[in-house]
């Protein structure tokens, strides 16, 4: 090969070479474009991130909320409870309520009148709260009455008694002395009119068969019916 041939082969290997080199790294920055081109979607997928984040978050806070919700409705709770506690009741110290016994009338009553013989005769009164009441006998005479004339029995007892609590079974007992005046004088009557007080505005009246009527008088109320015996 002579030098002017060889000259020229190894211009054109050169340029050659060189359009080669060209050639990979027009591919190279292609390929790197390219990698950008699809990395691109990583941003986007880091953004999805701290929007699964906020989700989470959101999830988060849906729970707090959740809580609260749970808290108000113990609040209202209390509220009910505070309110179901406000009713009539005494407060006992320790949150709770407890009724107050009002005082009885002759209708919170179930009443019932025997004669018995014991004491030359006397007529034995039992008290009973109706079912359901809960009610307070005063420490005081029962009112009992009889006749048209409304005659008042008097105290047999020189002590005033101590109240009663009627509820469930809890009976209380008067015993009544038609008669308590010597001689053969008084009136005929067959019934008697019962009050818890003077200011009752239901009273009673208790048929008691034919008894002889002259200043009558009456005990106290008692829990045992043998204590409500009129002595004297």
């Amino acid at each position: 090969m002579s030098g002017n041939r060889r000259k020229a082969f190894l211009v054109s290997a050169a340029l050659v070479g060189g359009a080669l080199l060209m050639t990979a790294c027009q591919d190279t920055d292609k390929a790197a474009d390219t990698g950008a081109s699809q990395g691109s979607p990583s941003p986007s997928g880091a953004a999805a991130t701290p929007s699964g984040s906020s989700a989470a978050g959101g999830g988060k806070g849906t729970g707090a909320a959740g809580g609260d919700s749970s808290a108000a409705g113990k609040g209202s709770g209390a509220t009910g409870g505070t309110e179901d506690g406000a009713g009539s009741g005494a407060d006992t110290g320790k949150g709770k309520r407890e009724p107050v016994g009002q005082s009885c009338g002759a209708n919170d009553i179930s009443w019932n009148a025997r004669s018995e013989t014991q004491a030359g005769g006397y007529i034995l009164i039992s008290a009973k709260a109706k079912p359901g009441i809960t009610c307070v006998l005063p420490a005081a005479l029962p009112t009992v009455a009889f006749g048209s004339d409304g005659t008042e029995a008097g105290p047999a007892e020189q002590a005033v008694g101590e109240q009663i609590t009627l509820s469930g079974n809890t009976t209380a007992y008067a015993g009544v002395n038609p008669k308590s005046a010597d001689g053969d004088g008084g009136k005929e009557l067959d019934s008697i009119i019962v009050a818890v007080g003077d200011e009752d505005p239901e009273p009673v009246s208790l048929k008691v068969g034919t008894i002889t009527v002259d200043k009558p008088v009456v005990t106290n109320w008692h829990t045992s019916a043998p204590d409500a015996v009129p002595f004297g």
